[in-house]
């Protein structure tokens, strides 16, 4: 039997879905929608849209408003939409190759615009879907298939790097965590401008594989054993922290939203007409 955020919030006949045994995007995905369900959204109200990925195959199970697009260019469709229509909430579901590396500019134009979407980021540190080339949140030595020696790359901290492009919501959480997931995303869609909430996700047929972190029961573990809250992390000195992954709101202003300050320009110009 079908649970109700199934038969309420789901493509049913696109299901099960691809994603491969013990991928975390189902996880993730769920507590999208969970969420959703939480702040009573009509499914009218919301669009969602992806760019390529693992991740990004989500859309394709979601029924509401969806859009699957090019590579890299979710947020660039994203605005479009929000800029046509601003009262839909408009949310990107993305991967950390799709977001960081071809979607880069992409990114931080919209965290600078603080336009009223929120971003959530599937990291798997990846990409998954490709054939597990490394990508920017690859940590340095880690393998893949593009990186057999090992990464010399340095990743990028997502978090930090939307944070400094301006966005007025930034939070991180993992896989393991569902309900930080679901009550961060919450709050992104509460906040008025631009979210971008991380769910570090995990990828066991590439990255895992790669780097020998055992099977996916083991790298939920991880996430479990090595992460910190923010809260805590602040009391703690930086060996204690280290290597450690920090999850909690990383981020939180206050500061005009995009679509509403354009509006305030046709105002004007309508006034003065």
């Amino acid at each position: 039997m079908p649970s109700k955020l199934v038969e309420t919030y789901f493509r049913s006949n696109k299901l099960p879905h691809i994603w491969c045994p013990g991928c975390s995007n189902g996880i993730v995905m769920r507590a999208i929608v969970k969420a959703l369900d939480n702040l009573n959204m009509n499914k009218d109200d919301v669009c969602i849209v992806s760019g390529i990925g693992c991740s990004s195959r989500a859309t394709g199970y979601l029924d509401f408003n969806t859009l699957h697009t090019t590579h890299g260019r979710a947020l660039s469709f994203a605005t479009g939409i929000k800029m046509a229509n601003p009262k839909l909430e408009v949310i990107v579901i993305t991967g950390d190759g799709d977001s960081a590396a071809i979607g880069g500019n992409h990114l931080i134009h919209s965290a600078r615009r603080n336009i009223g979407i929120t971003t959530i980021v599937f990291n798997n540190n990846i990409y998954g879907m490709t054939g597990g080339q490394y990508s920017p949140a690859t940590p340095t030595g880690a393998m893949g298939t593009t990186a057999p020696y090992g990464n010399i790359d340095s990743n990028f901290d997502l978090c930090q790097l939307v944070k400094a492009a301006g966005a007025t919501y930034v939070a991180r959480s993992t896989a393991f965590h569902t309900n930080m997931i679901i009550s961060q995303v919450e709050e992104g869609i509460r906040n008025k401008g631009f979210s971008f909430i991380e769910v570090a996700s995990i990828c066991p047929t590439y990255y895992g594989r790669k780097n020998k972190m055992g099977n996916a029961v083991d790298m939920m573990k991880n996430f479990k054993e090595n992460t910190v809250n923010i809260k805590a992390a602040e009391k703690m000195n930086l060996e204690q922290i280290n290597n450690k992954l920090i999850i909690g709101e990383i981020h939180k202003a206050t500061k005009p939203e995009y679509t509403e300050e354009y509006q305030k320009i046709i105002d004007s110009f309508q006034k003065e007409r």
